[in-house]
């Protein structure tokens, strides 16, 4: 909890350093698929670190970002500083790290499940709540 108090002209900020528990679990969510390959990638990579930090790492991918989810589309998606998509996603799917597309997103482009990169899989807006509940969240 932090407070901040004034005396007189003073402001003090108080902090109280309460021992949280820590969680082990990291959801990665991404809204945004080839339009933005910077942001696509690094969110791809940020779960690649998170995978190598001994964390439980899923990977949500919402809106447009369902694209990344179909077989063939990451071969040209690079960030600005060169991390390669595909690469870093085949580090996640070689590791079996949790990759899901929103099924309604998905549906509504018309990729299918039989469309899906191995190891990704269809899930709901109740699964995504239920496993950010219960995890740190990274929103990109």
């Amino acid at each position: 909890m932090c407070v901040i108090r004034q005396e007189n002209i003073f402001y003090y900020l108080i902090v109280d350093h309460e021992e949280k528990d820590m969680t082990e679990n990291v959801v990665i969510t991404l809204a945004c698929g080839t339009d933005n390959p910077n942001r696509a990638a690094r969110a791809i990579h940020l779960a690649t670190i998170a995978e190598k930090e001994g964390k439980n790492v899923t990977l949500f991918l919402l809106d447009d970002a369902v694209w990344l989810a179909k077989e063939g589309i990451l071969t040209h998606v690079k960030a600005a500083t060169g991390d390669s998509a595909d690469d870093l996603m085949t580090h996640l799917q070689a590791k079996q790290v949790a990759i899901i597309a929103c099924t309604p997103c998905a549906k509504a482009r018309g990729i299918s499940e039989d469309d899906l990169l191995e190891g990704a899989r269809f899930g709901t807006a109740v699964e995504l709540i239920n496993l950010c509940c219960d995890a740190a969240t990274i929103s990109l």
